[in-house]
């Protein structure tokens, strides 16, 4: 596949993923930067159409990939509020003694809230160095000419 490609094409579908890391500088980069470009060269450059839904399709992923653990992880730190402000915990029951408040960390288990929140933050970092490595690994491919499948992408756009 290399020998039909010209260098104009492998750069500019090199650039495509390479663009993905434009999120750090702006807000919806990863989307936008390779949406423009992807949609300006398309109809013109297979090479270049193929590689741009497959960096949009591993973007989307990643985002929906981001939300789901964000939403399994809600629950636990809802879970977690009430216990946060029981009444033994921080004795809220001599609170309008107007002395202040007696903070009993010794019974307040932050296990309980660092589990689940730890669980999220570790694979919210996992994902963090999918995104990294993936994106780094299909500019290489792409500007040497080589097709690059991103593996945990869904194709959203075909």
């Amino acid at each position: 596949m290399t020998e039909t490609l010209s260098k104009h094409e492998k750069n500019l579908a090199a650039i495509i993923h390479a663009s993905t890391f434009s999120k750090y500088f702006i807000p919806f980069g990863n989307f936008l930067l390779p949406l423009i470009l992807w949609t300006a060269n398309k109809k013109d450059l297979s090479f270049v159409d193929q590689n741009g839904k497959r960096a949009l399709n591993f973007q989307i992923s990643l985002l929906l990939y981001s939300v789901i653990l964000g939403i399994f992880t809600v629950p636990f730190v809802i879970g977690i509020i009430p216990e946060i402000f029981h009444l033994a915990d921080f004795n809220f029951a001599n609170f309008n003694e107007f002395n202040g408040l007696n903070f009993d960390f010794q019974s307040f288990h932050l296990g309980k809230l660092l589990w689940p929140l730890g669980v999220a933050g570790a694979a919210q970092l996992g994902l963090f160095l999918v995104n990294i490595v993936y994106t780094i690994l299909a500019t290489i491919r792409t500007s040497e000419g080589l097709d690059f499948q991103y593996p945990i992408s869904i194709p959203f756009i075909k």
